[in-house]
């Protein structure tokens, strides 16, 4: 198997276990507070990694790794979980859709910058088909306009695209599981603090399927995802993996559907089918 394909079989299983996050969460934020579920599970990963590094005898990362993990906490450890959970105070789930669907451009466009990838021009035409049809499936589905909650999201996807290329790039000197580790132990301080501040007065209201959501936005989404992610980013291509991203509110919505009873449409079995076209093509103009 060549480093190419590995990395797209490592960036699909990195997508299908953040596609989990979200019938995880919806089961989660029935019980706990939105903000609350942020910070603990970024506490509770944190203190995961800190026992696997200490146990595997990881060496700590050379000084001129500090600055590119602290953007990976402020990006996918701290930004987009907390900024997409404020902006889901203003906007629909359905909304936020539509932002997410412009996360593989942006992590395309960072990949350019911060990476130094250069795809060919195809691939951006198939990049900007894959975001308008997730943008346009959100639209069909109905969303209401909030400025704050538009800010909130594009922050968020910004911090979020950010993050993947910077972590990406330095798995390629560290290995992905150790970036994402160090990357959460760096935040754990805050993390903790905030989630000891935001504990809930009372346990006794909290069901299993919250606490079952926790342990899984815990230990697969903000930990094990991200290992088969950034090994995928970094053997793969951060700009040609990241389109992956563009079946990951198909793949949410379709586990919805599996655990929570959730009506999938045909029209989202189609939009499906056509996203996956335009995957396809980015890969084979990703490089």
């Amino acid at each position: 198997m060549d480093k190419t394909t590995e990395g797209w079989i490592n960036g699909f299983l990195g997508v299908l276990i953040f596609s989990g996050s979200l019938p995880a969460t919806r089961v989660a934020v029935a019980d706990f507070d939105p903000v609350f579920l942020t910070v603990a599970r970024a506490t509770i990963a944190g203190l995961l990694a800190a026992f696997l590094l200490v146990a595997l005898g990881q060496k700590r990362p050379q000084r001129d790794d500090l600055v590119p993990l602290v953007i990976v906490s402020l990006g996918v450890v701290v930004g987009f979980p907390l900024l997409t959970a404020l902006a889901l105070e203003h906007v629909t789930a359905a909304h936020s859709i539509v932002f997410v669907g412009l996360l593989p451009l942006a992590t395309a466009i960072f990949g350019v910058i911060r990476g130094g990838e250069r795809p060919r021009p195809l691939f951006w035409l198939f990049s900007g088909l894959g975001s308008a049809l997730v943008a346009g499936f959100a639209a069909v589905q109905g969303f209401s306009a909030s400025p704050t909650g538009d800010l909130l999201m594009l922050a968020a996807i910004i911090a979020c695209g950010l993050g993947y290329a910077e972590g990406a790039k330095l798995s390629r000197k560290l290995g992905g599981w150790q970036v994402i580790c160090w990357a959460l132990v760096l935040s754990l301080p805050v993390m903790g603090a905030l989630a000891l501040a935001t504990l809930p007065a009372s346990w006794n209201g909290i069901g299993e399927p919250a606490w079952i959501g926790l342990a899984y936005v815990s230990l697969f989404s903000m930990l094990v995802g991200f290992v088969f992610w950034y090994r995928g980013l970094a053997l793969g291509g951060i700009a040609g993996v990241g389109q992956l991203q563009l079946l990951q509110p198909f793949f949410g919505l379709a586990l919805a559907a599996l655990l929570l009873g959730e009506p999938v449409s045909m029209l989202m079995v189609a939009v499906t089918a056509a996203v996956v076209f335009c995957v396809a093509g980015s890969r084979r103009f990703a490089r």
